[in-house]
């Protein structure tokens, strides 16, 4: 039986790039949804099985609104996959840059290109909201003097031909993909990472004594990223990475955090991903 999996964008996409490193190529059915929050309403209704979702690029920073879908939908994190990416301008067959007018792709490929495309004045920048979808709709209606910004995978599939390559303002540039399931039972690998969201009450110092817990009990923080709490004013949540090699000093560095913090919750218990600097040949 096809692993279900959804995900925000359509084949050919970065998310599907990230479905084919974590699962493999066989026996996946892609559910495409047009919105990140989609795809948590097909988890919650068990139309799938997994959610593939971005949470940050290393350019562009974190994706805010998926730290609360995750919150919202209480669901896991069960796991991660980092993925480099390589944009490129795709475009119809017989075409060179200087037939081109228009470029479209999702906000933040437009973005993470913006040096490339503001050396091209002729370029008029257009929104979309995926990557692979705006090279699909190229080859669908034939559209001479439009390209996209997406992958390799896309100009494969859709029949494009690739007028630039790599055109990222950074060459280091990858996006961490979150595996996410309505409960942790997936998780078969030993943990190492986990990501916890807490609370802390709005006094002076606060904060730092929940990171000197974690500093105390040598458990590493990987990310912290703050977020407003709706209907309280000048109080934040913050969401932090945290790695380990002893399983026993994070469970007790954790409970210790229990006793400062206001709230406090596990997203997610994993096994950390591989990044694309780890590996010289990503490079």
């Amino acid at each position: 039986m096809a692993t279900k999996v959804a995900i925000q964008g359509g084949r050919a996409s970065f998310h599907d790039m990230a479905v084919r490193n974590y699962f493999g190529e066989n026996s996946i059915q892609l559910n495409e949804c047009r919105t990140f929050r989609d795809q948590f309403v097909q988890l919650m209704q068990g139309e799938v099985d997994y959610v593939v979702m971005a949470i940050e690029n290393s350019l562009a920073g974190s994706i805010l609104q998926n730290f609360s879908l995750i919150e919202k939908f209480k669901v896991q994190i069960m796991g991660e996959v980092y993925l480099r990416v390589q944009q490129n301008i795709l475009a119809l067959p017989g075409q060179t840059l200087g037939d081109i007018n228009t470029v479209w792709s999702h906000p933040m490929a437009l973005h993470q290109c913006n040096e490339f495309l503001e050396s091209y004045p002729n370029f008029r920048s257009v929104e979309k909201f995926d990557t692979a979808e705006s090279a699909r709709e190229i080859r669908k209606k034939s559209l001479n003097g439009v390209a996209a910004i997406a992958s390799t995978l896309a100009a494969e599939i859709y029949e494009l031909d690739v007028l630039a390559s790599d055109i990222e303002n950074i060459k280091d540039n990858y996006t961490r993909f979150w595996i996410i399931s309505k409960s942790d039972n997936h998780i078969a690998a030993p943990t190492d990472k986990a990501t916890i969201t807490f609370h802390v009450k709005h006094k002076v110092g606060s904060l730092v004594d929940v990171l000197n817990i974690f500093r105390a009990s040598d458990v590493n923080l990987a990310m912290i990223q703050s977020t407003p709490i709706p209907g309280r004013p000048d109080e934040y949540a913050f969401h932090v990475d945290v790695e380990w090699s002893s399983k026993e000093l994070f469970e007790s560095a954790l409970k210790l955090v229990g006793n400062v913090a206001s709230e406090i919750h596990i997203l997610g218990k994993y096994k950390s991903g591989a990044k694309p600097y780890d590996n010289p040949q990503s490079r």
